[in-house]
């Protein structure tokens, strides 16, 4: 009977009531004598065996939990397989609501994944074709170079320790004796690069003659800054189900299956099989069973806005798709800048290599060239060496993949569905026990089961989420912290205080003079090297468990 037929008023009230007794007595009075109802629902929900429950109902047992005057269809034994039953319903209940949300994180990891595996591929190629094309003459040798360069990307997305400024440097390290000897001063090799060492030297010297000017430095910023916001929620999300494969081994205490027998089959003792408990007297058990659990809910949501954060950094406005694929662009103008500036070039390690007739020997080469820094701290080694630099703008000349009519290949599509699956799980941990006591597993406004009898109404308090609450809990009592738990609420909470951290770079440039360079034709002038001391705050990192 609705509320709008019978609003729940004095005039009603007693109706209710008189329904209830009659209803109570119905049952007692057709159950007196058999059990048949007990044995069938005990049977379908396979609670344990049959035989035992008994014909029909007993006087004098010895009941531990389901306890009550009168006949009973309960002995000690039923209720053994009911503790048993209804921590395995329980348990697969909570684990049916975790696999949703564990499923949306591990599915979108390996999607992202395999997006940014397609995005470094495309890139590989779009460089590849851009040295076969143009730069036909270094472009062989020049492949295997690309290869090792779009690996370590893709082990830096993957969570390796990798360095993204590393791997473009050593890149173009690689590609400056290619470019001099086949772009700058074509036909050179055979007259000056004598074996491997002279190769070596333009290696070792790359980033201080800066044969491509600011090109490699700003690829290495794009890169660095667009995968590490990539790398960061490949890890993140990696956390997400670790902490989810923990929670999944939750245990339910003693007390609590005390609980939820009293609640779900205590009623069957009585006959009463069909009897669905109270809404707010399955919040009290809930919450009192799952209070660890819920403590993660505020370590949860800081995570899930880290994740927003992420997601927002790595694909708003294209940021990664545009730096992967801007990479060819960089390189191109990083070539066209060594050709352009190649007669400077030339001079400059002209004058460099005459001041040491014994070059190749790299250690004497190397070591009166580059001097340790004067800094205690991690220096990165920038151009100076008289050449000019330039002030043009970096523009990409590619744009972002367009989206196939499935929307497979859109690093934007992926991430706003993602955003959009995340917001249900918000206040997954704190919205548990309500899910758990939704539907048909309870009655909200009319006659229940109150743990003890049937009522109109539970008239318990009901208490809210954690553990502080569950001291004012009437039906379950909580004593300890489940330690499982506690330690997945740790993990989590470091886990966002390092993710939340911003990555600070400070750059202070210092140049020193180090050596008088001879230009051919001119007077003696004094060649710096500039160290730039840089800072880092740590980002998100694997977190041991």
């Amino acid at each position: 009977m609705s509320r709008g037929i019978c609003p729940r008023v004095n005039s009603c009230g007693s109706f209710w009531i008189l329904s209830a007794v009659i209803f109570a007595v119905n049952v007692i009075d057709v159950d007196a004598y058999s059990c048949h109802e007990v044995r069938t629902a005990f049977q379908l929900r396979q609670v344990g065996p049959l035989h035992r429950v008994p014909e029909t109902p007993g006087t004098d047992v010895d009941l531990l939990i389901c306890k009550h005057q009168g006949p009973s269809c309960c002995t000690r034994k039923m209720e053994e397989s009911y503790q048993f039953a209804v921590k395995r319903e329980t348990l697969h209940n909570i684990h049916s609501y975790s696999y949703e949300l564990e499923h949306l994180i591990s599915g979108h990891s390996d999607a992202f994944q395999d997006m940014f595996q397609y995005l470094l591929s495309f890139s590989q190629g779009h460089l590849s074709s851009l040295l076969e094309g143009t730069y036909s003459s270094l472009s062989r040798h020049a492949l295997p170079h690309v290869n090792q360069l779009f690996s370590s990307l893709s082990l830096y997305l993957r969570g390796a320790n990798v360095s993204v400024e590393a791997a473009v440097h050593q890149f173009f390290n690689n590609l400056f004796p290619l470019a001099y000897t086949r772009l700058i001063n074509p036909g050179i090799e055979g007259s000056m690069m004598v074996g491997s060492e002279m190769g070596d030297c333009l290696r070792m010297i790359r980033q201080d003659v800066n044969p491509f000017g600011p090109h490699p430095a700003v690829m290495a910023q794009e890169l660095a800054g667009a995968l590490g916001a990539g790398r960061q929620l490949g890890l993140a999300l990696e956390e997400g189900v670790e902490v989810m494969n923990a929670t999944e081994h939750v245990s339910l205490s003693k007390e609590c299956v005390k609980g939820l027998v009293k609640m779900v089959y205590c009623s069957h003792c009585r006959g009463l099989t069909l009897i669905k408990p109270c809404v707010g007297y399955c919040l009290n058990v809930m919450r009192g069973c799952l209070a660890s659990v819920s403590e993660l809910d505020q370590p949860w949501r800081r995570y899930t806005s880290l994740l927003e954060q992420l997601t927002h950094a790595m694909a708003g406005h294209h940021s990664l798709e545009l730096a992967l694929l801007g990479v060819r662009g960089h390189v191109n103008e990083a070539l066209l800048y060594a050709h352009l500036h190649g007669p400077l070039i030339t001079d400059q390690l002209t004058g460099l290599f005459s001041l040491l007739p014994m070059c190749p020997v790299m250690s004497s080469f190397c070591f009166l060239f580059l001097p340790p820094p004067p800094l205690s701290h991690p220096c990165i080694l920038l151009a100076c060496n008289n050449l000019p630099w330039t002030s043009t703008p970096i523009i990409p000349s590619s744009l972002p993949l367009k989206p196939s009519k499935n929307n497979k290949h859109s690093l934007r599509t992926l991430s706003r569905e993602f955003l959009m699956y995340l917001q249900r799980y918000k206040s997954f941990f704190a919205a548990l026990p309500e899910m758990l006591c939704e539907g048909e597993n309870v009655v909200d406004d009319s006659i229940c089961w109150s743990g003890d009898d049937v009522v109109e109404s539970y008239s318990g308090r009901v208490v809210g989420n954690g553990l502080h609450a569950q001291r004012q809990n009437p039906e379950v009592k909580v004593r300890s912290v489940d330690p499982t738990l506690a330690e997945v609420k740790e993990r989590l909470d470091r886990f966002n205080q390092v993710g939340t951290e911003i990555s600070v770079v400070k750059c202070l440039p210092l140049c020193y003079p180090v050596w008088p360079v001879a230009q051919p034709g001119t007077t003696s002038q004094k060649a710096y090297l500039c160290f730039t001391h840089t800072q880092h705050i740590p980002t998100v990192d694997p977190v041991a468990p």
